[in-house]
Formats: structure tokens, sequence, C-alpha cells
């Protein structure tokens, strides 16, 4: 895979702190990765909601952690609180599965492919979730199709915001698009809908003839409805957005 990418400046859009592996991968096979992230972390404004969930941890019987980040900022958050010991835990991929088990977890539920709530949610392990109580670590805001689907299958669910997202300022974006792009890698909806606004005006004819690269099928289906055609579905991990990315550029030679 070595040299691969030669000469191609490939646009990285995910949050910082999820860049790095992507990063290196794409030097690796020889490409220029641009990273400018088109969603921000940030720590939440008032923390006093978390810390009184986090009181009744105890009572819960299955968290669920929809990402890296919401891995990362909770446990962090909880500091030294130990653990309940039946407390069981799930996320919506192996990323946030091996950051879990780096912290100290085992038995986490995942799903080995797909990366995202349908796939956690078509696990037998929760499909019979009448009376329990489920609570729910994510960003501020985000899709409501986890928690929803749970509630109508019985559970008790709430939701533990852990970090904020925001939109950040437009212009190193539009600096960074100035030198030209080969091909754009997109994380998630939300990353899609910050990066046009973050390139403003004619961003669409802009992304116009890039290849656009996607985890999920979810996300290329929002890119061909904003008008964007060329959105290639790579799979949810750094490996095979790389893949995608060689497959792609080889078959151009």
């Amino acid at each position: 895979m070595s040299g691969a990418l030669a000469g191609r400046r490939v646009l990285i859009t995910r949050p910082r702190e999820q860049a790095q592996a992507l990063e290196r991968l794409v030097r690796e096979a020889g490409g220029e990765p641009v990273c400018v992230p088109a969603i921000e972390i940030r720590e939440l404004a008032d923390f006093a909601p978390f810390h009184a969930l986090a009181d009744r941890l105890a009572s819960f019987d299955l968290a669920i952690f929809v990402s890296r980040n919401a891995v990362r900022r909770a446990l962090d958050l909880l500091g030294g609180r130990a653990w309940p010991a039946r407390l069981k835990v799930a996320t919506v991929g192996q990323g946030s599965r091996a950051e879990l088990e780096k912290r100290g977890f085992a038995n986490v539920i995942a799903p080995a492919a797909q990366s995202d709530s349908e796939a956690l949610l078509a696990l037998p392990a929760l499909a019979a979730v009448r009376g329990r109580r489920i609570v729910i670590f994510r960003g501020e805001g985000g899709r409501e199709l986890l928690g929803q689907e749970l509630a109508a299958r019985g559970a008790s669910v709430e939701h533990a915001a852990c970090y904020r997202r925001i939109v950040p300022e437009g212009a190193q974006m539009r600096s960074a698009w100035a030198g030209g792009m080969e091909a754009v890698t997109v994380s998630s909806v939300e990353g899609l809908a910050n990066l046009l606004a973050m390139l403003g005006e004619g961003a669409v004819r802009q992304l116009s003839g890039i290849p656009l690269f996607v985890p999920h099928p979810r996300v290329a289906g929002e890119a061909q409805r904003r008008g964007l055609r060329q959105a290639i579905v790579a799979g949810p991990g750094d490996a095979e957005m790389v893949a995608a990315l060689v497959a792609h550029f080889g078959a151009a030679r």
C-alpha cells in the first residue's frame, strides 16, 4: 500500500481527538493528510446534571456509550468513582469497544461489523430490555433513535450528556480547501452538514467531482440527498477508509 496515495491531498474532517490514526495511515500510504475538524468537541457548560446522574449509576442495568468521545469524556468525568459491578456496558462499534477495553472493561456488548445504533439494536443482548434501566452516554443532542427504540421495547432510558459538539469557524477549512483536494473523508451526517456550512456558499459545487469517503450508507444517502453524487462507503474503521482510498485511486490510474 506504500505510495498508493502519492500526491493525493486528503481532507480529514474528524474531531481532532479521533483523527490521528487515520492521518498516520494516509501518510503511510503516501498521501498528504489535511486535518481540519468539521466537529469540535468541547466541555459541558454545566456539569451538574451529569454528576447528579453519576450518583445514581448503580441503579442502572446497562450503560451504552455512543462513541469514543463518549467513552473518554464520561469516564474522565466519573474520575475515581468505582464502576458498579452489575452494570453491563455496550457501545456502537469496535473503536469505542477498544477504548472501553483499554480502560479496563470486559465483556463489552458491541456489533462486530457495522458501527451504528441500528447494528447495536439488532444484537440479541438488546432485544429483551423490558423493565431494564439504561443510561446512554453521549454528546448534547445527537440522534434519538437508540433511546427511542429501547424505550419502545419497554426499557427505562436516560441520557447522560458528557460533552458538547460545535461547528468550528470556517476560515481554516476554506484556507485548506484553497490548496486543492483530491479526496474528502467525513465520519457522520453531522460532520457533513458542518463541512458544507464551513465551506459556505457554493459548497456543493466545490465538492462536486471530488470523491467523498464515508463510513456508513446513511452518511452516503445524506450526501446524495444534498447533491453530492460521489459518496463512497468505505466502512467504519480507519484501515477500511484508507483501503477504499487506495482502491479508488489505484483504479483511476
